[in-house]
């Protein structure tokens, strides 16, 4: 089967598990650039800019805004050339991005560097899509189990990205950050070779009589609008306390390795249940493991209210990680009931750009808040997001009977 064969009536599981097991070897290395960013972009941002530091988190805001900006060019392209030629034109992007991210340390320009994120955010859009490849050629029975095993590739990324950022850092001496930035580009290119023996049908091109029901009337389903809200909610919220995170705890004179241990232990967190929580969805509903995840993201807030110590920092952050896998998966999950095979492309689509709109607002307000109210006020936004995630899934879960 190549991007060239028709699309079979019926998933193929077996081609669908080695789709599963590229997808995922392609996540660990792309998806280690976030984590790169995530915790080299702030504290890099702080050391070019001026007296004025309030924008310390503008490169992390641009890296959200990219893969919102990416989201519907990644789904579009991939309609039209298939999933194997539009992952690998993606991983190259990351690769010039994080490359970008290298020349504007070297050249001391706070532009380039929100450049260079803004293109590997662009570059993540494509790696968000991996989630959704993973069920083209999955049975609905093997779906949610595909989906969590392709971001548990995020448990390899989770290690990858930060130890290349404890290793690389400091590799050219006066021009800090720039080789973990150029490790970031080398692992892109990887990804890249990786996805060359993926095997997903090419799409084929429907006339608009065959591309299903109006946008509109999918994305007014009060379920559609639930799962959407919950993922969302779920993911901003983790992307608002990750992105001041490691800007917070050198606030609090821990020291930079700390802070990117604490992405480490963050990211693992993230990714660590993905074996377990496809199957988890299956026994217990995806309705409940979102309302599980909601609830961590309180219990990372309530340990981050509790103390600033090295200790509160990573347990905070190790549940902020857990709670946005219960939510997002989930959160995925039941987006996936809400559309039907040849509505995928413009519900995915809808669904990341929303996603990621939010998660952009999330990371801008993060540095604000940071700066103007501290680590503390900041983790009490959490609060009542959260809260009104958890009353939207449990009015949902009461209109499904069998859920509640």
């Amino acid at each position: 089967m190549t991007d060239q064969t028709a699309a079979p009536a019926l998933a193929d599981d077996a081609t669908a598990r080695r789709n599963v097991f590229v997808l995922a070897v392609a996540g660990a290395l792309g998806g280690s650039v976030p984590p790169i960013v995530f915790a080299t972009a702030p504290l890099a941002a702080f050391g070019l800019l001026g007296d004025d530091r309030s924008l310390a988190t503008l490169p992390i805001t641009a890296f959200v805004v990219g893969t919102a900006c990416g989201t519907i060019p990644a789904a579009l392209l991939m309609r039209q050339v298939g999933r194997r030629p539009g992952f690998i034109a993606g991983m190259l992007i990351s690769a010039l991005g994080s490359s970008l991210c290298a020349l504007a340390m070297a050249r001391a320009s706070f532009v380039l560097l929100c450049a260079g994120t803004f293109l590997a955010g662009f570059a993540a859009a494509f790696v968000q899509q991996f989630r959704f490849a993973a069920a083209d050629t999955a049975s609905p029975a093997f779906r949610p189990r595909a989906i969590s095993l392709v971001l548990a590739g995020g448990i390899a990324a989770a290690i990858i990205g930060p130890q290349s950022v404890i290793r690389f850092a400091g590799y050219f001496d006066g021009v800090p950050f720039a080789g973990a930035y150029l490790a970031g580009a080398v692992l892109s290119v990887l990804a890249a070779v990786t996805l060359t023996v993926l095997e997903i049908p090419r799409p084929q091109i429907r006339r608009a009589a065959e591309t299903g029901r109006r946008l509109g009337e999918i994305a007014r389903q009060p379920g559609f609008l639930v799962a959407v809200g919950c993922a969302a909610s779920s993911y901003a919220l983790m992307n608002f306390v990750m992105t001041a995170a490691p800007l917070a705890m050198v606030m609090h004179h821990h020291s930079p390795n700390d802070a990117a241990l604490g992405i480490q232990w963050h990211v693992l967190a993230m990714f660590g249940p993905s074996f377990v929580t496809g199957s988890l969805i299956a026994r217990f509903g995806a309705e409940r493991i979102v309302a599980v995840g909601l609830l961590l993201l309180v219990g990372c807030a309530a340990v981050a209210l509790s103390g600033v110590s090295v200790g509160h920092f990573w347990l905070a952050l190790v549940l902020l990680g857990l709670g946005w896998n219960f939510g997002f998966i989930g959160g995925t999950a039941l987006v996936t009931r809400t559309y039907r095979p040849e509505e995928s492309g413009k519900v995915q689509a809808l669904n990341d750009f929303v996603i990621f709109g939010l998660v952009a607002l999330a990371s801008y307000s993060s540095g604000e808040m940071l700066l103007a109210g501290g680590w503390h006020a900041l983790n009490i936004v959490v609060l009542p997001v959260a809260a009104a995630s958890l009353l939207a899934l449990f009015w949902q879960m009461r209109r499904r009977p069998g859920v509640a």
